[in-house]
């Protein structure tokens, strides 16, 4: 019989642990009892059926072969990076079009392009400065490549301090530690998890501090949810037209993947400095040469017949209702008479909540346990921290669950939360 052996792994493979969104969301799908508000799936009732069948009908008519069936190009189908850089110049007339169209690139979803980025950029015990709170799905990305999250000081009202990032970059550099900084991240727009949007000042300000500390390091926005606005879009522009980030290299990635269909997994960045996007091109052909070129043709499709359009309209208000009956079915369950705070986000799928003071609502806390045994499950905001995670901050996603279910799921959460009140 063959002897058992352990196998050595790399660095890398002995940081790597599952991670946290995939336990999530395996136990919404595995337990049909309960109720998710955790995961950021997106609406299942609204996803573009018709319109997929459209494209593909369309597709499978033209006259020649099938080329959307074959191998394409590891940067991306050319037409699709064009219309993307058309949609993006139509949400930003200030940029230059043909210049996003030079530096696009297609990928699987927009977490491919992240890490991409990252990987590229950064050895193990690097350092990248991230928004407050973060992407956690992001954070653990650099857990697991060694790389150290630092948090955009922000001010009582959440937003940022430019003065405190001063003072971060200056302890940095009293330490020795600037040259570890490789770069610099946040969710400009509806953010996960908080649902807020960064000011056009805000940016700036972070350009500007790190324009004062001579880092002019690359800069990577994470616009996933700049399409999925209630009513209007946020005003702010982009990284890539604001002044105060001209001289730093940027890469601004976003994704088709929340605003249509999860699950094609196409996402869209572009960045300005091609060294730097040769390098992740390099790398994403020993990943996969090539997003599935099917899925950027069918998007080619919907973006052309105005499929892509027509279910923007179509989820906005839908997101925007859900959002509502969450936000109410707190409030009728007596969450804020416990001192439990939140704002009405105006874009996203998402709700950030504070506990009342001396509540634990970590991912091992009392709290989380009872509500799941209760048959709730929301994200633990603790995991949305670069560092200093405080323990009192939960995200909860209304993208999935129908409005009844919304119901329901606050009532438990808020059954929860009256056994925890102090």
């Amino acid at each position: 019989m063959p002897t058992s052996t352990s196998l050595n792994f790399s660095t890398l493979g002995e940081r790597a642990q599952p991670p946290t969104i995939a336990k999530l969301m395996a136990m919404a799908l595995e337990n049909p009892e309960l109720l998710s508000i955790a995961a950021g799936f997106t609406d299942t009732s609204n996803l573009p059926v018709d319109s997929i069948e459209q494209a593909v009908s369309e597709m499978v008519s033209r006259p020649g072969p099938p080329e959307f069936l074959q191998y394409g190009s590891n940067q991306g189908r050319p037409e699709l990076r064009r219309m993307l850089a058309e949609h993006l110049s139509l949400q930003e007339p200030a940029l230059d079009k043909a210049e996003i169209q030079r530096g696009a690139f297609i990928t699987n979803g927009s977490q491919q392009a992240l890490y991409l980025a990252v990987q590229v950029l950064c050895d193990p015990g690097d350092i990248i400065l991230v928004d407050r709170p973060s992407y956690f799905v992001f954070l653990e990305m650099l857990k697991g490549l060694g790389v150290e999250a630092v948090s955009i000081p922000t001010d009582a009202n959440g937003l940022v301090d430019g003065d405190g990032l001063a003072e971060v970059l200056s302890e940095m550099r009293a330490t020795g530690r600037t040259e570890k900084l490789k770069a610099v991240y946040f969710v400009s727009y509806f953010s996960n998890p908080s649902g807020r949007s960064l000011t056009e000042k805000e940016k700036s300000v972070i350009a500007e501090q790190l324009t004062a500390a001579d880092l002019v390091v690359p800069v990577i926005e994470d616009a996933a949810y700049r399409d999925l606005y209630y009513r209007e879009p946020w005003p702010a522009p982009s990284v890539l037209s604001i002044s105060a980030w001209a001289d730093f290299p940027k890469l601004y990635t976003s994704t088709l993947t929340k605003p249509f269909a999860t699950g094609l997994k196409v996402g869209f960045a572009t960045c300005t400095d091609p060294e730097w996007r040769a390098k992740m091109l390099h790398v994403k052909a020993h990943h996969d040469f090539g997003t599935a070129n099917f899925n950027q043709a069918l998007f080619e499709q919907v973006l052309s017949d105005g499929g892509f359009r027509d279910q923007l309209r179509k989820i906005r208000p839908a997101y925007e209702s859900k959002m509502r009956t969450l936000d109410m079915a707190l409030k009728d369950a007596g969450l804020v008479d416990l001192g439990w705070k939140w704002d009405q986000p105006a874009g996203g799928i998402y709700l950030w909540l504070t506990a009342p003071s001396g509540i634990d609502t970590a991912l091992d806390s009392e709290f989380c346990h009872a509500c799941v045994e209760a048959g709730v499950l929301y994200v633990p905001g603790e995991l949305c921290y670069g560092d200093d995670a405080p323990i009192d901050t939960i995200r909860l996603s209304f993208g999935v669950l129908e409005h009844e279910q919304l119901q329901e799921a606050a009532k438990r959460f808020c059954a929860v939360a009256k056994r925890f009140a102090k």
